[in-house]
């Protein structure tokens, strides 16, 4: 997770040489013809949010993330660098401008698909992490867990003002599926031991993770699909 504190700047505009800052770059796809900007977070054998062509997909997969443009056929992929001492990171962004193909993105959901399907896909994992014991639990599990409701309550925005209620609903649910998976992840296998038991776990909280960015991306994509 990059901080706020990174430097961002962009290459490869149209009509611009050499790196320039985000603010500046935003206004230079303005003129370019895009009003909007759909967020992508592609896995390798799901393209999530992207359209192409393939060397924009390329490096979109290797970031697992990028920005695609609405209105005008541009894209932007992230390459984050790291320079300095442990404690004194300095974190500089660089995006790259290529071109994209014009075309629905791949795999984005409604956000009433998004909300229904992350429920379901939730419910199943839980029957079959359960009955295998390797479910997000213990000390360190219940500490996330209180530490994600005390960001939560403390009112904090998960979009920016503007964007429908049900999308943040539904980023918010995504969010604390994501954290569930990652809990579950790092507690390595949990209760299952036998090869079957340990194929199962892996069965059941691949589609919820999948799942959960599906519905990341349609709540962060929601403001513009509305303007669509």
């Amino acid at each position: 997770m990059v901080g706020d504190d990174a430097v961002h700047r962009v290459e490869g505009l149209p009509g611009e040489s050499g790196h320039v800052g985000l603010t500046l770059a935003m206004g230079r796809l303005r003129t370019l013809g895009v009003t909007g900007l759909r967020v992508a977070l592609p896995a390798p054998g799901h393209p999530l949010g992207l359209s192409g062509p393939p060397e924009f997909n390329a490096r979109a997969l290797e970031a697992e993330e990028a920005v695609v443009g609405f209105g005008a056929p541009y894209g932007l992929v992230p390459v984050v660098y790291e320079a300095g001492p442990e404690g004194d990171v300095h974190v500089e962004v660089l995006w790259h401008c290529l071109p994209v193909r014009e075309a629905p993105p791949a795999d984005v959901p409604s956000l009433g698909e998004a909300e229904r399907e992350l429920a379901e896909a939730l419910r199943d994992a839980t029957r079959v992490l359960s009955r295998l014991d390797v479910a997000g639990s213990g000390p360190v599990a219940e500490a996330a867990l209180d530490a994600y409701r005390a960001r939560a309550e403390a009112g904090r925005e998960v979009l920016a003002p503007g964007y429908p209620p049900r999308a943040v609903r539904v980023l918010e649910l995504a969010q604390r599926v994501g954290l569930l998976i990652s809990l579950a992840y790092e507690n390595g296998h949990g209760g299952a031991v036998s090869a079957s038991e340990m194929a199962a776990r892996g069965q059941a909280l691949r589609p919820v993770e999948r799942t959960a960015r599906r519905a990341q991306v349609a709540a962060y994509n929601a403001y513009v699909e509305e303007r669509g």
